[in-house]
């Protein structure tokens, strides 16, 4: 065989050897198509990076429910208090802010300038009724924590069953 049969040839297909595995396997060959389409579909953009991608900024959030409160914790790194509003409707919480950072750099030779911008909303569906009245929420080190107290016929309360030998 010569090298040149080895070759991909555009006008004659035939002549390319087709690999032992992917012929054999046909699970294979449909995981390849698959990894395909989705590269095709996504393109560079992951679920993650789609948001940020159009203008949009998306912090990460834990909800965490005890027997006395709710407790809501955002990761909001490079903000500040004041680019951050927090409202409460209903049995929603809103979270709502800017992320603006402007970078400017002069040295002998060069001048560069960067400047990202970035804004966020994020209702949170709370599991319970909250007294919101006694919310509190403290902004330290890039996370925001807010805590939200239930009012008092949401709160759970244990009671000890006993066990009977029997």
């Amino acid at each position: 065989m010569a090298i040149l049969d080895l070759l991909p040839d555009r006008r004659n297909k035939s002549n390319v050897p087709v690999r032992r595995e992917e012929w054999s396997s046909p699970f294979a060959s449909l995981q390849r198509e698959m990894n395909r389409l989705f590269d095709n579909f996504f393109g560079e953009y992951t679920p993650a990076r789609f948001e940020e991608s159009f203008g949009g900024y998306l912090p990460k959030i834990d909800v965490k429910e005890t027997n006395k409160d709710v407790l809501v914790e955002a990761e909001l790194p490079g903000m500040d208090e004041k680019d951050i509003d927090i409202s409460i409707s209903d049995d929603i919480l809103t979270l709502r802010g800017e992320k603006r950072m402007e970078k400017e750099e002069k040295e002998s030779g060069f001048y560069r300038m960067e400047r990202t911008y970035g804004s966020f909303h994020r209702d949170i569906p709370l599991p319970c009724e909250v007294e919101s009245t006694n919310v509190e929420a403290v902004f330290r080190k890039g996370v925001l924590t807010v805590h939200l107290p239930k009012k008092p016929e949401a709160q759970r309360k244990a009671k000890k069953i006993a066990i009977k030998t029997g």
